[in-house]
């Protein structure tokens, strides 16, 4: 607090508003006082903690500051590993604590960065595969259940006076999904690899993602489920007007091998409930769609139309075309078009993480890269989905 004080000159009396504002104003300034040397104390601490820390990373961690870059750590310690094999990155990442969840340990090998992963990711979607119109889920088990109710629950009406009566009770089906590995093993020169200027990562996940993706596209319609997917065409076809649970239905055209007009189109759509119509697909292959375009109704109108907007896929009365290169050429007895709504009927179950393993020794000089990915699928709702048979029967 100021000493200055307020003293009445000889004969003089000072009032009592005249003593408080000098107090005041003595308060003021020695707090404006204060603030500034505490202001100071606390820059000077500042300072202090800052040449610490720079102190301590030059002196414990030389390694890591001259071979990482902390905008993106793992991507250039996992890009480094690519390269050289050198792994020291990877590993000063993990007991650093950084990106603990994308580092494993050597002997499983490392997992891809997530900006790589996610490139590929990209690429698998872009493809003409079941993926993109199937249910894809992402699980960190063995396999993957699914519990469908295939029956209703009874219902009745009462009176007021009646007692109620037992109704039928709905089954649940369980479908277990397991999940098989998928696997691809591109190399490289090391030349290749030591020259800067080659972009690595984009390479290895565009050769990855073709691989992966041809691969998973057939299983997924002529898988047999023997260490792979389960395809939709490698379960039982039977006629749609018997059709049961664990069976796919089918419609013939009524000509073997051949269309018999369009009417064939129209009553596979209508051969699917519903329920499922709405969200209803056709897929087949590019030689099958090119049959399809030609199909008129009696009208003299084409059955097919193209996407209206660019992207936006071809229809078929007014149902979205999925062109799956892997479907069936029309011939005798082949179910050549599949019609269903393949969200609710097929699941792809997939772990979301790719693991790569660099082995620069098996073939010299030449640097494999072993990539894995664990994943299956099957039909899970066997009446979401109806065949078109090109047979009479």
């Amino acid at each position: 607090m100021s000493k200055t004080e307020t003293k009445a000159r000889a004969g003089e009396v000072v009032s009592p508003i005249a003593e408080v504002k000098s107090a005041v104003v003595g308060f003021t300034n020695d707090f404006k006082d204060f603030s500034k040397d505490i202001d100071d104390r606390l820059k000077k601490q500042e300072e202090r903690m800052t040449m610490f820390e720079r102190k301590s990373k030059t002196t414990v961690r030389p390694v890591l500051a001259a071979a990482t870059d902390f905008g993106a750590p793992h991507q250039k310690a996992f890009n480094a590993y690519l390269r050289s094999g050198e792994d020291d990155g990877l590993r000063g990442l993990e007991l650093d604590g950084k990106s603990m969840s994308t580092a494993v340990n050597s002997d499983g090998g490392y997992l891809v960065d997530p900006q790589t992963a996610e490139s590929i990711k990209s690429v698998l979607n872009a493809t003409a595969s079941i993926r993109a119109i199937a249910d894809v889920v992402n699980v960190e088990a063995a396999s993957y259940d699914v519990l469908i109710d295939s029956t209703e629950a009874g219902a009745g009406w009462a009176d007021e006076t009646s007692s109620t009566v037992e109704s039928s009770t709905p089954t649940i089906e369980r479908i277990t999904i397991p999940l098989n590995e998928l696997s691809a093993l591109p190399k490289a020169s090391q030349r290749l690899l030591d020259d800067s200027a080659f972009d690595i990562e984009s390479w290895l996940a565009g050769r990855i993602a073709d691989k992966f993706a041809r691969a998973e596209a057939a299983a997924f319609i002529n898988g047999d489920g023997v260490d792979k997917p389960t395809g939709i065409l490698n379960h039982t076809a039977v006629d749609n007007d018997v059709w049961t649970w664990g069976n796919l239905g089918y419609v013939p055209t009524g000509v073997d091998g051949d269309f018999n007009g369009g009417e064939a189109i129209i009553d596979l759509v209508y051969a699917l409930g519903a329920q499922y119509r709405s969200n209803g697909t056709f897929v087949m292959n590019s030689k099958t769609a090119g049959a399809v375009r030609k199909l008129k109704d009696a009208d003299g109108r084409f059955l097919w139309s193209d996407g209206l907007a660019a992207g936006e896929p071809a229809r078929l009365l007014g149902y979205p075309v999925l062109i799956a290169e892997d479907m069936p050429d029309i011939a005798s007895g082949a179910d050549a078009i599949a019609f269903g709504d393949f969200n609710a009927g097929y699941t792809v179950a997939e772990r979301p993480d790719l693991r790569v393993l660099r082995d620069p020794f098996s073939a010299k000089p030449h640097v494999l890269f072993y990539a894995t990915k664990r994943i299956g699928g099957d039909v899970s709702d066997f009446a979401a989905i109806k065949l078109l048979r090109f047979s009479v029967s």
